[in-house]
């Protein structure tokens, strides 16, 4: 009897826990939940948080709407610069040009793999870089100013230092390895750039996963070696799972911006010897070839690749971010 008088209790008890974190559970479905409608106040401040959001929102739609929207326009055009009366529309011929080029899958294969490959290494140096900034005692401000010294200097800047040290005969990375050449073949000369963008944007992620560090309470860190864990645990169990939202931040910043490298490729190799990343091929087609239907339909691919990859990043891991809808 005296469970049976107590279920009720335990259910209403249940119920007004669920509506205190903004869920109803319903007696007749257990299983589902449903957010509680938004109070008068919380209404007006979501409308607050739009009519602020508004004029930054408008301004880029009239700076990049007009260009996207030409884009696609072009893109569904044979439009040659050379004979520009002799355009017509044509449809998705031009994007069915590109899918089916083995140039296009090529240039998308070395750009994925610049693109993972730096962005690996650039995680597993800014995160040992954030920390050694994080723990430094003594000059950390010296130290952090001197860490982010490449991140300022203009990319194609350092991509020109970088191809004049492995320029044979002069450089001074080429004389170390016997007058190397890596940037005439296709694999040493993406290990170069690889290189490259390593140097100039491992800063920028240990910047990031710096701030990201801050969110991690040393009061817990202290407790967990209290506790017997190692400094691996520390930080595989404690560090990194409170860095989820910094750690995401970073990648999406750096594979977003790895998957649009242009300056460095053209410095290094003009996309010779089958380094062509996607947008060397977008520039070729435009800028040499003068052939803006085909161009402007690679530029729309690569946008649409990008926003995919954004896509999967903020749905496929921010899910699990504190936060997220799987932290709920």
């Amino acid at each position: 009897m005296t469970a049976n008088g107590a279920e009720p209790g335990a259910r209403r008890l249940s119920e007004r826990r669920g509506q205190e974190r903004g869920d109803v559970r319903s007696p007749s479905e257990p299983g589902t939940r449903r957010k509680a409608p938004l109070s008068a106040r919380a209404r007006a401040e979501r409308r607050l948080g739009w009519a602020l959001c508004a004029p930054a929102v408008v301004v880029i739609l009239a700076v990049t709407g007009y260009p996207v929207g030409y884009a696609v326009y072009l893109s569904l055009h044979r439009y040659d610069l050379r004979f520009p009366a002799d355009s017509e529309f044509v449809g998705l011929t031009n994007y069915a040009t590109v899918l089916t080029s083995p140039l296009w899958w090529q240039a998308l294969a070395v750009t994925v793999i610049i693109a993972v490959i730096s962005v690996a290494i650039q995680f597993v140096l800014g995160l040992t870089l954030a920390l050694a900034m994080h723990r430094a005692l003594i000059g950390r401000g010296l130290i952090r100013t001197v860490i982010l010294i490449p991140y300022g200097i203009v990319t194609v800047v350092a991509a020109f230092g970088w191809r004049y040290a492995w320029t044979p005969d002069t450089g001074y990375l080429s004389g170390l390895f016997g007058d190397a050449a890596p940037l005439t073949s296709q694999v040493h000369g993406i290990a170069v750039i690889v290189l490259a963008e390593v140097w100039k944007t491992t800063p920028f992620m240990a910047l990031l996963l710096l701030a990201g560090l801050a969110l991690v309470p040393e009061d817990l860190l202290r407790a967990a070696k209290v506790d017997g864990a190692t400094a691996w645990q520390r930080l595989t169990r404690v560090i990194l799972p409170l860095m989820k939202p910094a750690i995401l931040v970073a990648l999406l910043f750096r594979v977003l911006d790895a998957f649009r490298i242009f300056d460095s490729i053209y410095v290094l190799t003009a996309g010779a010897y089958d380094t062509r990343s996607v947008s060397i091929l977008g520039y070729d087609n435009l800028f040499t070839a003068l052939n803006l239907g085909v161009g402007s339909s690679l530029s729309v691919l690569i946008f649409l690749v990008v926003a995919l990859v954004a896509f999967v990043f903020v749905k496929g891991f921010g899910v699990a971010a504190p936060g997220g809808e799987g932290h709920r």
